[in-house]
């Protein structure tokens, strides 16, 4: 198309794209597209010339695919996320056959699922079709330092596979890198001569694809991708919202620890020609659960869109994400999410302003960056650390937390609203002044967060007020 605007216009629509939360290359490659067209169902080039599946399915109501980079895989654009499953063998089989029915061929799961349960309920309901008609991927999860030797993280591996009922595994994870910083993942795969081992799997086709999830400590993410030449990491698996694009560092309650927005790690991967698996697109729920006004402001913008939906579609609009994961345990979930990647219409640069602007008002927010993934749990003391973190967080979202200064005329009434509201949802056993500040959980957070001290803030909520 040829250009209407003078040099210094276009670059201010560059910044302007870059700002809604779109990287430096896909902006230039927009910069010929109409103002209100940010992303088209063309096929896009991005900055070293790879090609960039289109965005929208076939046909109203077919799913929207991304193409693998390395194999030309059609991915559904749409994960399904098997951590919480139903408990029923049963109805993870429905959820499996309806999503497989409607165009979701992306299964992720992991060894700690479930209690060590999600990868055999998962290879079960895969088993019962065509291996070629779907993809699975799982994880190396060896955090446990009892699983370091080498003999013990193959055990897992080779169990994984026994689970699954699969004789080769499409995309395979190094789990939860960039907690512990580089000596805990010198530990966990380099020096154990893990990771060549699965080097060696990947060239025997028993890994068709090997990457890594981060979170936690930049340091690890930026020197796996440093050493890329080495690994040629086929995929990397990444937490990404339209909050955590520019906030992510505020999400652990402390500054300082080395983690990186969203915005950063995609910026990386892009670059490097390297796909995006997206997890937490919905921040555990907490985008989808907004204030009322936030749900007014997006309800004006597109009066049919749940909030849930406006998140998956901003973490879907961006071209290097090979897919978007989403944990559905529930009928109702599948099917909403369903309807938003059949075809996926992706985000205006309009809609990217109006994200951009609720993110900079939901990062003044006292949350908890708790994205209850429950990698804390069980806690030997039986506190319910995701249930607590959860109730606290909604209470913040829905404005029914008791405000710091007591001199506020509804402190008094919040604070005992507040405090009945938390005893009816969390049983005593599981309250957060059971916590014994043992630490046990914090090794075993993904996001790192300071949770005694969390704990502590909770239980100071919760006490009765002295007379």
């Amino acid at each position: 198309m040829k250009r209407k605007c003078n040099e210094a216009h276009e670059i201010n629509r560059r910044q302007f794209l870059e700002r809604l939360g779109l990287g430096s290359a896909t902006a230039l490659s927009l910069m010929a597209i109409g103002p209100l067209q940010t992303l088209s169902n063309s096929p896009l080039k991005g900055d070293i010339g790879r090609e960039v599946s289109p965005l929208g399915g076939d046909s109203e109501g077919s799913m929207t695919y991304r193409t693998q980079n390395g194999t030309g895989e059609k991915i559904s654009l749409l994960g399904f996320g098997m951590m919480r499953l139903p408990r029923e063998q049963e109805q993870v089989n429905e959820l499996v056959d309806y999503a497989l029915a409607h165009g979701v061929n992306y299964f992720d799961t992991a060894p700690m699922y479930g209690g060590g349960q999600n990868e055999t309920a998962t290879g079960l309901a895969l088993s019962r079709h065509p291996r070629e008609s779907y993809y699975v991927a799982t994880k190396m999860s060896n955090q446990n330092e009892a699983l370091w030797p080498f003999e013990k993280s193959k055990e897992m591996y080779e169990n994984s596979f026994r689970k699954l009922q699969v004789d080769y595994i499409d995309y395979y994870l190094l789990h939860s890198v960039g907690g512990g910083g580089l000596d805990n993942l010198k530990s966990r795969f380099i020096d154990n001569g893990l990771l060549d081992f699965l080097l060696e799997e990947r060239k025997a086709g028993r890994i068709r694809h090997l990457g890594f999830s981060y979170h936690g400590d930049v340091k690890v993410f930026d020197w796996l991708l440093d050493n890329n030449d080495t690994y040629h990491w086929d995929f990397v698996q990444i937490q990404m919202n339209y909050l955590d694009w520019n906030y992510a560092q505020r999400r652990g309650g402390r500054r300082g620890r080395g983690d990186a927005n969203a915005e950063y790690l995609y910026g990386r991967l892009e670059k490097l020609g390297i796909q995006a698996v997206i997890m937490e697109p919905l921040r555990g729920g907490s985008l989808a659960n907004v204030t009322d006004d936030v749900r007014e402001q997006l309800s004006r913008a597109r009066k049919d869109d749940t909030p849930a939906r406006w998140g998956f579609r901003w973490v879907a609009s961006h071209p290097d994400v090979l897919t978007t994961l989403s944990g559905m345990n529930r009928m109702e979930h599948l099917k909403e999410n369903l309807e938003t990647f059949s075809p996926l219409e992706p985000c205006t640069t309009v809609d990217n302003e109006l994200l951009a602007r609720i993110a900079d008002k939901m990062a003044g927010l006292p949350t908890i960056g708790c994205t209850t993934c429950a990698y804390c749990m069980p806690c030997k003391h039986g506190v319910d650390i995701p249930g607590n973190f959860a109730f606290y967080n909604k209470a913040v979202t829905e404005g029914r937390l008791p405000l710091p200064d007591s001199s506020a005329p509804d402190f008094e009434e919040k604070r005992v609203a507040y405090l009945e509201a938390y005893r009816a949802a969390i049983p005593a056993a599981a309250r957060a002044n059971k916590c014994q500040d043992c630490g046990e959980c914090l090794k075993k957070c993904p996001q790192q967060l300071p949770i005694s001290t969390h704990m502590s803030k909770l239980v100071e909520m919760t006490r009765k007020k002295k007379a």
